[in-house]
């Protein structure tokens, strides 16, 4: 890597206001497409989704844990699997640090993958989670939030994915979706996202951007090639 034109104090001063200002249009911009998100009509929920967890059966009303907002984490485990997802798991590693904050901010955290509730607890156990992870198994849940194909639509190249019809290379993928409860238990979908805009979970993401190297991705197969679960990077 060559690096990048070196510059006296002052002139490295003036080099950087110049980003700070884009950085700070970048910002409120960002505010803007926020206040969009939080504006977005909602749809009501009509199916009693039910799931698998570590305490018996629960419905998606109970995945709120008496908390008013949700947030679902499509994680791609599909039945027979011996591992999850390594990109998913990626973002997984991000999620119980931040668990206890959303909480006391009346959001409640699940994640759901579709694979039965056994399948994927040595997995768990590997991987040090204690996170509320259940399994969907049996039901509609992951096709209605378009998180699981059949392998039909995959081989004719017409899944539904991120709100497109295109060709996905796998039964499972990855999203997230947030749910709201009103006071009379009625549920509600507020927003679900899918593949990049899966990024703003990702805090190491977040590090990389900001290093001269970046993300540092460009020429690999795909962009999260490089991914490791976190017990097996060489170093």
């Amino acid at each position: 890597m060559e690096h990048n034109a070196v510059l006296p104090h002052d002139q490295w001063i003036i080099a950087r206001k110049a980003l700070l200002a884009e950085e700070k249009e970048f910002s409120r911009l960002r505010d803007e497409l926020t206040a969009k998100r939080q504006a977005l009509p909602w749809e009501k929920v009509e199916k009693d989704y039910v799931f698998e967890g570590p305490d018996g059966r629960e419905t998606l009303s109970d995945l709120f844990d008496g908390r008013s907002q949700l947030i679902v984490y499509h994680f791609m485990y599909g039945p027979g699997w011996e591992v999850g997802c390594k990109s998913c798991s990626f973002l997984a590693d991000h999620f119980e640090p931040a668990i206890v904050h959303l909480n006391s901010r009346d959001v409640s955290v699940a994640v759901i993958s579709r694979a039965p509730f056994q399948d994927f607890q040595a997995f768990r156990k590997r991987m040090g989670w204690s996170f509320k992870w259940l399994s969907s198994h049996g039901g509609d849940f992951n096709e209605d939030f378009n998180v699981s194909f059949t392998q039909t639509e995959i081989d004719n190249g017409n899944t539904y994915y991120n709100y497109e019809e295109q060709k996905f290379p796998s039964t499972e993928a990855p999203g997230a979706s947030v749910f709201y409860k009103d006071e009379k238990d009625d549920i509600f979908h507020t927003y679900s996202v899918y593949a990049r805009g899966l990024d703003m979970f990702i805090t190491a993401y977040h590090y990389l951007d900001i290093v001269p190297k970046g993300r540092d991705e460009n020429g690999l197969a795909y962009t999260m090639e490089w991914v490791r679960h976190h017990d097996s990077y060489e170093s």
